[in-house]
């Protein structure tokens, strides 16, 4: 079955806590900006592209299940999420939704756009975890890839590695056990969205995964059970990161060390824009 919003109220209730940065402790200018959320390949585009581009970047908040492109549809625009996270799902014709890979604040959703077709045909890009990102028309985009080599060349690298992702992916749901692929997801979750607090159920999860809801419940109770994760419904918080990442199996790792070698390594240069 295809996921239900959240209730409104559990929204409400668990909104605030998400993507919130501490505020206990007085903090330096320096140290705030080093911790706005940012997107990796948006930091990384050369000058020369970023200050063409600048004007057409827009900020835009997106909400939980809002669908960025569906199939058969022409890509007009590309999203650079910052602290929100898009699955891209496939769904059987009996309704049931599996995600084939996630997009966060490593990636670009519709990078298709200037890859030599503008239409996506059996995949859905999903708004899973509500949040920020960054929007640009495929056009702008599309003149910039075409006349810059070096733009190019992070795009088509990072295609690469967003492959790689969804080949690990196939590989991880065939053979490791329910509590390691529950704990590789969470990190990926994390890493994505620049967070260690999350509106999940335990139903989504398991549809995300591919199993069934009692084996997330199970796998979710034992990781709890050892201090590693906080769960209340519909929300989880990452207690114990060196021990979650323990308990992941090598997908994880092998992943992580594919986008570092393709990419080279993670964003150290957010920039703040103003919401349109």
């Amino acid at each position: 079955m295809r996921r239900k919003p959240f209730p409104a109220s559990l929204v409400a209730a668990k909104a605030s806590p998400i993507h919130k940065l501490e505020i206990d402790k007085p903090r330096s200018e320096n140290e705030k900006i080093a911790r706005i959320p940012t997107n990796f390949l948006l930091d990384h585009l050369p000058r020369k592209v970023r200050d063409r581009i600048e004007a057409e970047l827009v900020p835009v908040s997106l909400s939980l299940g809002e669908v960025i492109h569906k199939p058969g549809q022409e890509i007009r625009d590309l999203y650079f999420p910052t602290t929100c996270m898009i699955s891209v799902t496939v769904t059987m014709r009996d309704g049931r939704t599996v995600e084939a890979g996630a997009i966060g604040s490593h990636e670009v959703v519709g990078i298709n756009a200037f890859m030599g077709g503008r239409e996506i045909t059996q995949t859905e890009y999903v708004v899973q975890l509500p949040g920020d990102a960054i929007k640009i028309g495929a056009d702008p985009l599309k003149i910039e890839f075409n006349r810059n080599t070096e733009m190019r060349d992070l795009m088509l690298r990072y295609t690469q590695a967003f492959m790689a992702q969804m080949t690990q992916n196939v590989a991880c749901n065939r053979l490791h056990r329910t509590e390691q692929r529950l704990a590789r997801w969470l990190l990926e979750v994390r890493d994505r969205v620049q967070a260690d607090e999350f509106l999940l159920t335990h139903e989504f999860m398991a549809e995300m995964l591919g199993i069934r809801r009692a084996s997330v419940t199970d796998a979710a109770a034992k990781l709890k059970k050892m201090g590693i994760i906080e769960t209340m419904r519909g929300y989880i918080k990452i207690r114990q990161l060196p021990a979650l990442e323990k308990i992941s199996c090598e997908c994880f790792k092998a992943l992580k060390e594919e986008y570092e070698r393709l990419l080279g390594g993670s964003s150290n240069s957010p920039r703040k824009l103003e919401r349109a």
